[in-house]
């Protein structure tokens, strides 16, 4: 039987978990209040529906959230690659409605599998080209455009009942480090930073988003504690008069893991003004993972908790104010009620056509080099199946070209020039990977006629060969980009997006 302390603590945790059932020691702690979990890709199967409702039978207030980005971030179709509009790729189309109708199908999905809370949109302006972890997931580099379409997103999913939480406050677009790795550093001028960064939290709010996620990114003019642990961060959030649901970003990752801990970043994120503590992903050690991970980290979380309480670093009032807002956001969602239907058919092709740019050809088969970097813990980058939509059977070779000698790299390149069809260089930082660029170069000495697919931000540096730009490694785009060059035809965006 948990005590006083844990069954508080356990309003204001969130944690992910193995498998596609249950685990008796989570169902056990979602009688005893646990805020409810958050699904990733290992827990996606046939039964999730099934899942959702033994997670709601333990507690019926549990808010269920999902990582269900669109474009390049999906946990619903992981293995398969998303069938939706990526940031980016709404940011180039620049039509809010299209954006505003993504945001109603999103909901609709999440909330067919019995999810209520879509940890989206990504409301970071990707100013930096070099940024590994937002990238394309973010609208653009452009805080108005970023601003406009965070709000469009944010009315299409709540208007579905679903609640939307908007990320990595106070803007995570101006690093070049990945928090799930490292702590990233904020350099830029303290002014620059509130007036593009800050814009489209600030405007969020103004359109009642029901919550705010966290970034583990320091401001040093803010101070030198990661903004999810910086009560002067947070508290911004409350002085420009959002009273919704802070959540932090995972606490397992790098940057607050390796340096205050789990349980240590719990208590001092609950100091620091936060509601909500997302503990992470327990596959994300890899081979480190125990067979137990899950619920090590819960209890490493709650523990922290427990232990500031007790010798009173953490005040129970700011813990029970935590979990007043976490239960009003659960009460709000069932007032609302979820997913109800669109009025009108969403048509993603038509919105992923208008926003896939570039070379088009007419070739019978594609041989395609497969070019991308490798995963990382937020994004698939190289998931097979872009390359595989893209091939379509044709010929196709995965090339890491951060590992790969040149000489493994020619011959790679060989065999494509060798094979039938059009040459295809799929790459997703041409600017920023000296190995991507210098891959395209050999590729154009090699067979002129070659063509790029860039899954990721638009090169500011022109290439030696045409370049089909897409936007996103989705399964979507990567089809829409091998028709352009096989000369099918792709549908435009004219009135594609009216969900609603």
């Amino acid at each position: 039987m948990s005590d006083d302390l844990e069954l508080l603590a356990n309003r204001v945790l969130w944690p992910g978990f193995f498998g596609t059932e249950a685990p008796d020691w989570l169902l056990a702690e979602l009688r005893d209040g646990l805020a409810g979990v958050v699904y990733f890709g290992q827990n996606i199967g046939d039964g999730l529906a099934a899942l959702s409702d033994a997670i709601l039978a333990a507690n019926p207030d549990a808010l269920i959230g999902i990582d269900e980005e669109g474009g390049s971030v999906t946990r619903l179709e992981s293995a398969t690659g998303s069938t939706l509009p990526g940031a980016a790729q709404l940011g180039r189309l620049d039509d809010a409605d299209a954006t505003r109708a993504t945001g109603a199908e999103l909901a609709r999905r999440v909330a067919a599998i019995g999810g209520n809370v879509v940890l989206g949109p990504v409301a970071d302006v990707n100013t930096d080209p070099r940024n590994p972890v937002i990238g394309v997931r973010s609208f653009g580099s452009d805080e108005a455009l970023v601003s406009r379409h965070t709000v469009a997103e944010v009315a299409g999913i709540q208007g579905r009942g679903v609640a939307a939480c908007v990320k990595h406050f106070p803007g995570h677009g101006d690093t070049h480090l990945d928090s799930h790795h490292s702590l990233p550093e904020i350099s830029l001028d303290i002014e620059e930073f509130e007036r593009v960064h800050l814009a489209p939290f600030r405007a969020a709010i103004a359109a009642g988003v029901d919550s705010i996620m966290t970034a583990h990114i320091v401001v040093p003019a803010w101070g030198e504690a990661p903004a999810t642990l910086n009560p002067a961060v947070l508290g911004m959030l409350r002085e420009w008069g959002f009273d919704g649901v802070i959540i932090t970003d995972a606490l397992d990752m790098a940057a607050i893991r390796e340096t205050v801990g789990i349980g240590g970043g719990a208590a001092l994120a609950l100091a620091a003004g936060a509601d909500l503590l997302c503990i992470g992903n327990p596959t994300n050690p890899g081979e480190a993972a125990l067979a137990d991970q899950d619920e090590r980290d819960f209890r490493a979380a709650r523990d922290g908790i427990v232990a500031a309480l007790r010798d009173g670093s953490l005040a129970r009032e700011r813990v029970e104010e935590a979990a007043a807002r976490v239960a009003a956001l659960a009460a709000t969602l069932r007032a609302r009620g979820a997913g109800s239907p669109a009025a009108a058919e969403f048509d993603a092709r038509a919105i992923v056509g208008g926003a896939v740019t570039g070379a088009v050809a007419e070739a019978s088969a594609l041989a395609v080099v497969d070019a991308r970097r490798r995963s990382t813990l937020a994004v698939d980058s190289a998931a097979a199946y872009v390359a595989e939509a893209l091939a379509r059977g044709d010929h196709r070779e995965r090339l890491d070209v951060a590992r790969a000698t040149v000489a493994e790299q020619d011959a790679v390149l060989d065999a494509a020039v060798s094979a039938e069809g059009l040459t295809v260089i799929l790459v997703d930082r041409p600017d920023a990977d000296a190995a991507q660029r210098d891959l395209v170069r050999r590729a154009a000495l090699r067979d002129p006629e070659a063509v790029v697919v860039n899954v990721g931000l638009a090169p500011e540096h022109e290439l030696p060969l045409p370049v089909v730009q897409v936007g996103a490694a989705s399964r979507i785009g990567a089809e829409i980009a091998g028709e352009r060059l096989r000369g099918a035809s792709v549908s435009p965006p004219t009135g594609a997006g009216r969900a609603d």
